[in-house]
């Protein structure tokens, strides 16, 4: 009882503070349900059981975000996220199978065996404090700006405006199935534009990832950003360094393996953004992008891209151990020439210096770390193949993943050396016993015995193509 009164208590305040903001009704559209494309079949089972439930127990509930956005593209959505008049406090009292997430903006996420639906509560208006000193409903900036809390509630008009792109600010209702466009977020679906809401440098500055996002939606949904929300990306870029690597990892992965990584790689680079998450990559970057670095990046991220396509697993190791390929070889022959370290050992130091060197912007994972040392520690093993030594690596667990990087190396360096070996193993994996014996006997007069393996000890002048 106590929850009705206090829900009708906010509607009353809402609709006040509606009256009171006649810019937002103004921007309000509404769509009936005979003049959209959204139909509750598309929609998870399970998120209708959220949106009914807070339905039912007083609180305002919609369908929001990309969810919204890919059912009128006629797309698949991946998940489904809603937003609520309930307070994380009062959905956890109200789904027994929900969970309490976040530390900047409390989130709910309630549970549905491998589904999770993602439950917000209103964002509202704040204002800013620089100090967690009598925060109380303010919210908490860092000295660059940067959001670092913001646990303020609101109304769907205030919650309309604290979303990041129009397009992501589309509402579905469940209680009369229209849907409620506060922001001109139809239009620009319609016009395939990305533009973020409100002032574009102060949101960068709230969170400078929003310049990656815009990246990202305008590669998956083949858009353009718009003009305004464009110009600061390249002059705010750098704030991206205030951001925790852990959470830039996860968004390069956002960006570089989901399905559209070659188009996101080129738009990165228009913006500047993949200079700042690469930078490893991006000193080797040539005038006309002719190098073997930039080479090896659009062919590994076309053939993701074409994995995924095909539904085919996918695995970020072999994506930033192929990435950083050459500017570990790089790193090789500087040690080499500088130190009296052997090519193995510097080899071994190389791999350390450049893994610690990257982390720092992306905290790559620990366990993707040792799959990279593996499949590049298997390139030098790969040339030296007589005898048992190849029946074992064809064995080795990632085998496949360093075949797959030696032919991504043959293509880009277009090699008669590397090709030549890359047809050998290929032949060599699907032969039978005796031919493979064959092939092992033809190969024992050809391959040099030199502990060093030729063609990755060949100089390769600053990774640029010949």
């Amino acid at each position: 009882m106590f929850i009705r009164v206090a829900n009708f208590c906010r509607k009353i305040f809402n609709r006040a503070s509606v009256e009171t903001a006649p810019e937002d009704r103004r921007l309000l559209t509404i769509i009936p349900r005979d003049k959209h494309t959204i139909s509750r079949k598309e929609i998870s089972e399970n998120a209708l059981k959220v949106l009914y439930r807070l339905k039912k127990a007083g609180y305002e509930a919609y369908l929001v975000g990309g969810g919204v956005r890919d059912l009128l593209l006629g797309k698949k959505p991946k998940d489904f996220d809603i937003t609520t008049s309930a307070t994380p406090e009062q959905m956890r009292k109200l789904f027994r199978n929900c969970r309490l997430v976040g530390r900047r903006f409390r989130l709910a996420h309630v549970i549905f065996g491998s589904e999770i639906i993602e439950v917000a509560t209103f964002r509202g208006h704040h204002q800013v404090v620089m100090s967690e000193k009598n925060v109380g409903k303010l919210a908490l900036t860092g000295d660059n700006g940067i959001l670092l809390r913001d646990n303020i509630f609101g109304s769907i008009e205030e919650d309309a405006q604290r979303r990041d792109f129009s397009v992501n600010s589309l509402y579905y209702s469940v209680s009369d199935f229209t849907l409620r466009d506060y922001t001109g977020g139809l239009k620009d679906l319609q016009e395939g534009t990305i533009r973020l809401i409100g002032d574009p440098e102060t949101r960068y500055r709230e969170d400078p990832v929003r310049a990656l996002r815009a990246v990202r939606f305008a590669a998956k949904l083949d858009m353009t950003i718009s003009r305004e929300t464009a110009e600061p990306i390249p002059r705010l870029g750098v704030l991206l360094h205030d951001i925790p690597p852990t959470r830039l990892f996860e968004e390069a992965l956002k960006l570089l393996q989901a399905g559209y990584g070659e188009v996101t790689y080129h738009l990165l680079c228009e913006y500047q953004l993949f200079q700042l998450l690469f930078p490893l990559i991006s000193r080797h970057f040539t005038e006309h992008g002719d190098s073997y670095i930039e080479q090896m990046v659009i062919r590994v991220l076309a053939n993701t891209d074409q994995r995924l396509r095909n539904d085919m697993r996918v695995n970020p190791a072999f994506l930033f151990a192929a990435m950083l390929w050459y500017p570990l070889l790089e790193h090789v022959q500087k040690l080499t020439q500088e130190s009296s370290l052997s090519y193995f050992d510097a080899f071994s130091l190389a791999m350390d210096e450049i893994l610690d060197e990257q982390c720092r912007t992306l905290a790559i994972p620990k366990r993707l770390i040792a799959l990279m040392r593996d499949i590049w520690q298997l390139q030098l093993r790969l040339s030296r193949c007589h005898g048992k030594r190849a029946h074992k690596l064809v064995e080795r667990p990632k085998f496949r993943a360093a075949y797959d990087l030696l032919v991504l190396r043959a293509e880009v360096e277009k090699s008669a050396e590397l090709q030549k070996l890359s047809r050998w193993w290929r032949e060599f994996q699907v032969a039978a016993p005796l031919q493979k014996k064959k092939m092992l006997a033809a190969l024992s007069d050809e391959v040099p015995t030199s502990s060093r393996p030729c063609h990755l000890y060949r100089r390769v002048p600053n990774c640029d193509s010949t």
